[in-house]
């Protein structure tokens, strides 16, 4: 994989080259979105909260996907949209929030596309809204009402307009990424906290699930690929490789020099430690519970998934996790040594 280079801002369209947008261009995949985007040659346009923290240095709007003038001012002169923002984490002290940005946020870029006849649009969507209601069941949940938790219900709910847009006559095509590993997580997505918590030391107990990993990377090129080659309204699964938990942590302590053996943890006694997670850590202490009870839900419904549309129609081609895996370990570990000798400031 190339690594992520500083280039300077572009701010003016050359003829032949892509105007595009990236909303959320500051997060995990969105700032390798943006590097993917650059080695392209694509102008590229950056409408977040505030501007990517390595990579590319893009045209930069700071604002939010909830103001109208700040959407219709970043859709300005665009061809392409890669709609990314959303809240990834999946707890907010306010459950309200997930509709707000998730879903209502997707809504309005989608009607602003419209008005801007802005001509291609991929969103990005989740994995965790495609696992059937019941663990055991084949067939993924069709209602809002049967996800497991606020932030999904948001996912559904926005992948639904968007696909109400395609059925309009808008060209919205619909990524749906599975579990992103690799370098630079900035933001640490639940992903990356579960692999530094593997890396220093593993539970002794994990839930027994199966995750579908993908190289960030990867999904990056699927996004590309999707909004060249996708077909309106279609659903495409850019993912990885089927590992279980446990296997990861196996893998993980690995890289780490150490074996590692884990036991399987039951369901019910996950889903308590959830709850006191989200009480003590949630409401008493006020910080992001390190487990939550949707993480628990979703883990619990999780199902092996596969690429097989995307790699047909799309051309998607994953990379095996496992140099991912290396890369984000590796990743966390300069940002761990970096962090022990950076001097503190005392007020």
């Amino acid at each position: 994989m190339e690594p992520i280079t500083l280039q300077p801002p572009v701010k003016t369209a050359p003829a032949g080259r892509r105007r595009v947008l990236v909303t959320g261009g500051s997060g995990f995949i969105g700032q390798h979105l943006v590097a993917a985007l650059h080695r392209r040659h694509d102008v590229v346009r950056v409408l977040d909260l505030q501007p990517p923290p390595t990579g590319p240095l893009p045209e930069f709007i700071e604002g939010t996907i909830l103001d109208p003038h700040d959407v219709r001012r970043a859709l300005d002169g665009v061809d392409t949209v890669y709609h990314l923002a959303a809240i990834s984490h999946l707890w907010t002290a306010n459950p309200a929030d997930f509709e707000r940005v998730n879903q209502h946020g997707t809504e309005l870029i989608l009607a602003a596309a419209r008005e801007r006849g802005v001509r291609n649009i991929v969103h990005c969507s989740t994995e965790a809204i495609l696992f059937p209601y019941r663990r055991g069941e084949t067939k993924s949940p069709q209602r809002a009402e049967d996800m497991p938790g606020p932030y999904t219900r948001s996912k559904f709910m926005a992948e639904q307009a968007a696909r109400d847009a395609a059925a309009d006559g808008l060209r919205v095509v619909i990524a749906n990424p599975t579990v992103p590993i690799g370098p630079g997580d900035h933001n640490f997505t639940e992903p990356t906290r579960m692999l530094e918590l593997f890396a220093r030391k593993p539970p002794p107990m994990v839930l027994d699930s199966t995750l579908n990993l993908v190289d960030v990377r990867d999904v990056a090129t699927g996004l590309i690929l999707a909004g060249e080659r996708g077909r309106a309204g279609e659903r495409y699964i850019l993912g990885g490789e089927n590992v279980s938990v446990r296997e990861l942590a196996r893998r993980v302590g690995s890289l780490c020099g150490r074996s590692t053996n884990v036991h399987a943890l039951p369901g019910a006694l996950a889903l308590a430690i959830g709850a006191a997670s989200e009480w003590f850590e949630g409401q008493m202490i006020r910080r992001t519970p390190r487990v939550s009870i949707e993480a628990v839900r979703i883990a619990l419904r999780s199902i092996p998934l596969d690429t097989r549309k995307a790699e047909t129609e799309l051309g998607y081609l994953p990379h095996p996790i496992d140099d991912a895996i290396a890369d984000a370990v590796a990743w966390l570990t300069r940002r761990e040594a970096v962090d022990a000798v950076r001097p503190r400031v005392s007020a």
